[in-house]
């Protein structure tokens, strides 16, 4: 335990886009590796909408945001992805997918921005290296408990495991999710000042979310990687001014 306290001390660092300290306990070569195959598994599934336009406009929208992010070290790539599904995702490695449902649900190309300032946040704030460093020192911690009580849990070891992994999911890495999505929602609010867009575009896409979402396939926050609609979009208030 020791051991892993000592190289989470070591894996602390602060970010300049968040403001807060940070545990990374993994480099970005091995992000970039895994987002590399994550991306081709992807798009062999999703694959992108034969337009080019639709690939244009979005790369036309998303470079003034990466400029604002001081991120053009990364080879960007922003690709609109044929299925009618709400979403978009970025890997580390700086590829963007953006569903083309969402981009016919978007009503301007500053609501289109908002989404990818919202991407392009995750990246800057580093959270996929923080999402994989908490999953790693959860695995462990749960590991060193597991050892620890398996002289006296007898028959129970494994069962005591399964429910120390329950909570450590819903204590540590969903909540830190959900936090994540809060902070990409403001540092991407602030890249859209930086590069020219209407911040305010990111609340009207977002009621227009809400309008379109269906409550009864959620699940309750607290099992979910997302924060609640409602309180979503009143942070996204705030971020904004409004």
């Amino acid at each position: 335990m020791a051991a892993l306290g000592a190289a989470g001390l070591a894996g602390c660092s602060e970010n300049a886009a968040t403001g807060r300290r940070q545990l990374v306990l993994v480099d970005d070569a091995q992000l970039v590796s895994f987002a590399d195959q994550t991306w081709n598994e992807v798009v062999a599934k999703v694959p992108p909408v034969a337009d080019p336009a639709a690939h244009a406009r979005l790369a036309r929208i998303g470079a003034p945001l990466v400029k604002a992010a001081g991120r053009d070290d990364l080879d960007w790539s922003f690709k609109v992805l044929d299925s009618p599904e709400l979403n978009a995702f970025v890997l580390p490695n700086g590829k963007v997918g953006f569903f083309r449902g969402l981009l016919e649900l978007a009503g301007s190309d500053d609501e289109v921005a908002s989404v990818l300032g919202h991407e392009v946040g995750h990246v800057i704030a580093r959270h996929s290296a923080e999402r994989m460093s908490q999953e790693v020192a959860v695995k462990a911690g749960v590991a060193v408990a597991q050892m620890l009580i398996a002289q006296e849990a007898g028959e129970w070891t494994e069962e005591i495991g399964a429910a120390l992994g329950v909570g450590a999911t819903l204590g540590v890495i969903l909540p830190y999710s959900r936090k994540h999505e809060l902070e990409a929602d403001r540092v991407g609010v602030d890249l859209m000042r930086k590069a020219g867009k209407d911040p305010a575009a990111a609340i009207r896409f977002w009621e227009r979310m809400i309008a379109r979402a269906d409550d009864a396939a959620k699940p309750p926050e607290v099992m979910s990687t997302h924060p609640a609609d409602d309180r979503r979009l009143e942070a996204l208030k705030i971020a904004v001014g409004a």
